[in-house]
């Protein structure tokens, strides 16, 4: 059956409820309970587990529209056609950008709690792997490693996404300093042989390569200085 709409809102109630949720999360932070997210959407408890069965079960839901989301935002963000400085603190700025927007959601997606055997609280697992995967496809296809290109660029994608999890969730927490100037920071951290190494020719949209001595003009990546 199609989800009943709200009559106050017009929104289906399962998205209702999940704005609830994200909502009480804001506000209380990763431990919201049922309770409060119930009362937050202006239903009985009840509702809830009819609609997402637990609390696991309403953390999942919201694990699937935040990490859609981000995922999806970091694709559009690779697709840029940007110079390859550009490029990296765009796709940086994009995952900050989305953590900063709901940080105690990001806290529920990627902190378990105490007590908690099923791991709900590293939701964000699977999404972190695909944007690894992304990212490994965009050096695959526009960096030129020579013979070790698909070592180092499944090594990059996974070690950057890492990286960028490891300092994002410290930068949340801590608030040293503005996103801007934390991802300069995490870009001059990745400017290295990455900045040297000379660019793949983009594929045209018959999928064949065009020879970079006729066509393309090649980027070495080496005439841009490191900003500081």
């Amino acid at each position: 059956m199609p989800d009943p709409a709200d009559p106050t809102t017009g929104e289906p109630r399962r998205e209702q409820l999940l704005n609830a949720a994200d909502r009480a999360v804001q506000r209380d932070g990763p431990g919201a309970s049922m309770n409060a997210i119930a009362a937050e959407a202006g239903i009985t408890k009840p509702i809830l587990y009819r609609h997402f069965g637990d609390r696991n079960g309403l953390i999942l839901a919201l694990t699937e529209r935040h990490t859609s989301g981000l995922l999806a935002a970091v694709r559009a963000a690779l697709a840029e056609p940007l110079e390859r400085r550009d490029l990296v603190e765009r796709v940086l700025d994009t995952y900050l950008a989305g953590i900063e927007a709901r940080p105690q959601v990001y806290r529920l997606l990627t902190h378990a709690e105490a007590g908690d055997p099923t791991g709900i609280g590293s939701a964000l697992a699977p999404a972190l792997q695909q944007i690894a995967e992304e990212i490994t496809k965009a050096v695959q296809s526009q960096v030129d490693l020579g013979a070790d290109g698909p070592l180092l660029s499944e090594t990059w994608g996974r070690s950057i996404t890492g990286m960028v999890l490891a300092a994002g969730d410290w930068w949340l927490e801590q608030q040293p300093c503005s996103r801007a100037r934390m991802v300069q920071a995490l870009a001059d951290l990745l400017w290295g042989r990455l900045a040297a190494a000379a660019s793949l020719p983009m594929l045209p949209s018959n999928g064949t390569r065009s020879d970079p001595d006729t066509d393309t003009e090649t980027d070495t990546g080496t005439d841009r200085p490191s900003r500081t």
